[in-house]
């Protein structure tokens, strides 16, 4: 990818509503989120008075983890992603919302890429996670309904996934969480529904990308998330299988 952050055409407007939106879910999130994340901001030097300027993010994020913000015109392709976070590149687009747009948007903007996943990119498991699930969807490409289910583990982890606490409390780790003050609220509360972590159950499940999601998976570390990877490899293998036995 050919892309630049070319930081100077940021306008005022485009820093005033990154202060909105931080200012907004940093004092909505410290008793949602995990603590995690809320030492992650300040890891990666995060602050409400400007965007963060990738070059500078990096100088700090990559000697935590090996992880590195790349520029992305918008929502890259399956194959791609799973390439760029296979080796530790992370894709941020590098727009932001309008102030009319404060509360809704169609695709991920900045705010959403770079406060919501960033912080987290420096917990060193969470990496190791993300980064082996990436390689193992890299031994899929000529599977389309493979990638899909693999999906479905990142969308029920790494963009709406929760913790939860020795005393049953969940936090969000969640990126898509994080970033939505809206759902950030929703998905701790009594009113949402909350599984715990299980490969087969969500490879079973769809997600939305219209709406807040109907239902969140909690896992109890990050450390039970790595040591499922081999259980997910065997149900896709099982899956792979099944469907090649079918089509025979």
């Amino acid at each position: 990818m050919n892309i630049t952050q070319n930081y100077s055409s940021y306008t005022e407007e485009n820093h005033n509503v990154w202060a909105i939106l931080y200012d907004r879910q940093l004092k909505n999130l410290p008793d949602k989120a995990i603590p995690e994340f809320m030492e992650g901001l300040e890891k990666v030097g995060f602050s409400r008075n400007r965007i963060p300027d990738f070059g500078e993010v990096n100088q700090r994020l990559k000697p935590l983890t090996g992880f590195e913000v790349v520029p992305a015109p918008g929502i890259v392709d399956d194959v791609l992603f799973f390439k760029l976070i296979a080796n530790r590149q992370f894709p941020a687009t590098v727009w932001i919302r309008k102030m009319e747009q404060l509360d809704y948007l169609e695709e991920p903007d900045m705010f959403h890429d770079v406060f919501g996943h960033v912080p987290l990119l420096t917990i060193p498991v969470y990496c190791e996670f993300l980064a082996k699930l990436s390689q193992l969807a890299l031994s899929y490409t000529d599977r389309p309904d493979l990638i899909d289910l693999l999906t479905r583990i990142y969308w029920y982890t790494i963009e709406f996934g929760l913790f939860r606490d020795e005393e049953g409390k969940a936090k969000i780790y969640g990126a898509g969480i994080l970033s939505s003050v809206g759902e950030s609220k929703l998905s701790v509360s009594e009113e949402s529904i909350k599984y715990d972590f299980d490969v087969e159950h969500i490879l079973e499940t769809g997600y939305i990308k219209e709406t807040f999601q109907s239902q969140y998976f909690c896992i109890s570390g990050f450390q039970e998330l790595l040591e499922s990877l081999p259980a997910l490899e065997e149900a896709l293998t099982a899956f792979r299988l099944k469907t090649e036995q079918v089509t025979i």
